[in-house]
């Protein structure tokens, strides 16, 4: 009797060492991904590089939370912002208007900054330079640089406006007086990344840019990429922590399991189950086929679509869907902004015909879907 206890408790220390280990394997740290340009990244696109080196030269912080909790009088700040991910809703570009307004100033790098801060931009006719290719610079002493410039627009300048930096196509970077600050605009935030910074002339434009005013402290705005930072359960404990807490659940259950508890479903009557399976959305699926009532199951599917829009993005429902297009802009991050104007645009078309035919239905049904499984993911 003796024997056999001391053989199950044996085999219990080996499982528990199995399992220590596989969870060992199973979480060692990945490689970390970073979008672009924020300032913890080390990664080629990250902007960790000139980040440090101007944490030793002067007052630099890195900002993560929403712009109406930024100082609304003069601290002869700099909030810098590079490549930000999202255009942001206009009360959200009031409160960095009161912040520039107050004395302070911004520093907005982006490749087409058109839309934010009522800039405005132009197309140029020819095409930039292409990866490692590098164009002649001139700022407004008419001092020469080399630098690569990838933006395919410049910079519309209005009366009043310092042009900063200029090439052959157009203004590049420029600064337009706001209340009692500034906003400095320019289109080559890859200037600032680990990759580029010290290629070129980039470093010493880069600090042409930063040292625009003098300011005392440099704020890099990290909102503008992530939004506001929160801490979930797997961000607050170590890793260590979250290992044993979950080997503690997994041994409770074997002692769940040894003291002779069962786990399982319910079984549900028969009647249940037949009446609300996959057998009945089928063969509503079938009548609407064989009836060719293609425009009533598309209204149906684009129907079921707005509700998800509403439960998972937070779009009003009662929203057309032409009107959709600058919530899709800033949530369907992999599909660029004249494909989903154009894919709303013939949404709409297609629902309010009469009658459709089958190919036109499974074409835009088959579109739909692809926007239901991006809405959920």
């Amino acid at each position: 009797m003796k024997y056999s206890k001391l053989r199950g408790w044996v085999w219990y220390a080996v499982l528990f060492l199995l399992f220590i280990g596989v969870s060992y394997f199973s979480f060692t740290a990945k490689p970390k991904t970073y979008p672009n340009y924020v300032t913890t990244s080390p990664a080629p696109t990250g902007t960790k590089a000139l980040y440090t080196y101007l944490k030793k030269e002067k007052e630099v912080k890195s900002w993560n939370y929403s712009p109406d909790l930024l100082p609304n009088k003069d601290k002869n700040q700099m909030l810098i912002m590079v490549g930000p991910a999202f255009t942001p809703e206009k009360e959200v570009m009031q409160a960095y208007k009161d912040y520039m307004s107050a004395g302070n100033s911004i520093l907005l790098l982006q490749t087409n900054p058109k839309g934010m801060f009522d800039l405005e931009t132009d197309f140029i006719e020819k095409s930039p330079p292409q990866s490692n290719k590098w164009t002649r610079v001139k700022n407004q002493n008419n001092h020469s640089y080399k630098a690569e410039v990838y933006s395919d627009v410049r910079i519309r300048t209005i009366e009043g406006d310092q042009l900063l930096l200029s090439d052959q196509y157009g203004p590049i970077a420029v600064n337009r007086a706001y209340g009692k600050g500034h906003l400095i605009v320019a289109i080559t935030p890859m200037w600032f990344t680990n990759d580029k910074l010290l290629k070129n002339d980039h470093l010493l434009l880069s600090f042409q840019l930063l040292n625009k005013g003098n300011p005392d402290t440099l704020l890099f705005d990290e909102y503008m990429h992530v939004g506001e930072s929160k801490s979930t359960f797997l961000t607050v404990y170590p890793m260590w922590f979250l290992v044993l807490i979950f080997q503690g659940i997994f041994l409770g259950m074997l002692w769940l399991w040894y003291k002779g508890k069962r786990f399982g479903p319910l079984l549900s009557p028969r009647e249940e189950w037949v009446r609300f399976s996959d057998e009945g959305i089928q063969a509503i699926a079938a009548w609407y086929l064989k009836g060719r009532r293609y425009q009533d199951s598309l209204h149906i599917q684009a129907d079921y679509v707005k509700l998800l829009l509403q439960e998972r993005w937070h779009i009003p429902y009662n929203k057309d869907w032409q009107d959709l297009t600058p919530y899709f802009e800033r949530k369907w991050i992999g599909m660029p902004a004249r494909e989903i104007k154009a894919f709303l645009i013939g949404l709409k078309a297609i629902l309010k015909q009469e009658k459709i035919h089958k190919h036109e239905y499974l074409l835009w049904s088959k579109k739909l879907e692809i926007l239901r499984k991006e809405v959920e993911s």
